[in-house]
């Protein structure tokens, strides 16, 4: 027998036999079902306080928030884009929800469907949630927000319903939860504070570094 083998064989003796790693198999299996949460900052108490710590917070990481009712998300995407000179032209995944905010005024957009291959200038997605601690947007992959929408384009537009704003970052992993079930996840979760950013050369902050130059987030009401 190695060495190796000696003093695992040592470390086994020490943390107890087979039925012990049964008890700590089970305990660690009990533990993980009940997502309990660890220690969290002051207990944010309303949602108008939540969605009002999300903008806080979300300017402070240079994101542009705007707030509008449904019917007039269009009209906010549009504006956006005249405000930095943009062309009309935007890029969305097959988000159902997306589409029929954006689609309201078609005269307003020009709208393709799909993955970006890094030659749109502006994306529009939805977010499935907002943590108001830190003015963190969660996006989910699949076709109806593909996850090259987040960093490809330069500019980022991204649609953020008020009842999906939350206290804190711990909470939106319950939201995923809800949707997906327990133990499962999507193939991939961003989670976006800002635009993209860099510091590295000179310790001088370049927006832009390695995705959107600007992250646009458009809040709707109700």
């Amino acid at each position: 027998m190695s060495t190796r083998s000696e003093i695992l064989k040592k470390i086994r003796g020490a943390v107890g036999g087979p039925d012990e790693k049964n008890v700590r198999r089970v305990s660690v299996e009990q533990h993980i079902k009940r997502h309990p949460a660890g220690t969290l900052p002051s207990k944010i108490s309303s949602k108008a306080g939540a969605i009002k710590l999300f903008i806080k917070r979300a300017k402070s990481a240079d994101a542009t928030v705007e707030q509008c009712g449904t019917a007039n998300v269009a009209e906010q995407v549009a504006s956006f884009l005249r405000e930095h000179n943009l062309p009309a032209t935007c890029r969305t995944g097959t988000d159902y929800k997306l589409k029929r905010l954006v689609s309201s005024k078609a005269n307003l957009l020009e709208l393709s469907e799909g993955p970006s291959d890094g030659n749109d200038i502006t994306a529009i997605s939805c977010a499935l949630g907002g943590a108001a601690e830190t003015g963190t947007l969660i996006l989910v992959s699949g076709p109806e927000n593909p996850t090259t929408l987040n960093f490809l384009p330069e500019n980022h537009i991204v649609i953020l319903h008020e009842k999906d704003i939350v206290p804190h970052q711990e909470d939106l992993w319950k939201k995923i939860r809800k949707k997906y079930g327990s133990g499962e996840m999507p193939r991939t979760v961003n989670m976006i504070t800002g635009p993209s950013r860099s510091a590295d050369i000179e310790q001088t902050l370049i927006l832009g570094a390695h995705g959107p130059l600007r992250l646009h987030i458009i809040i709707v009401k109700g």
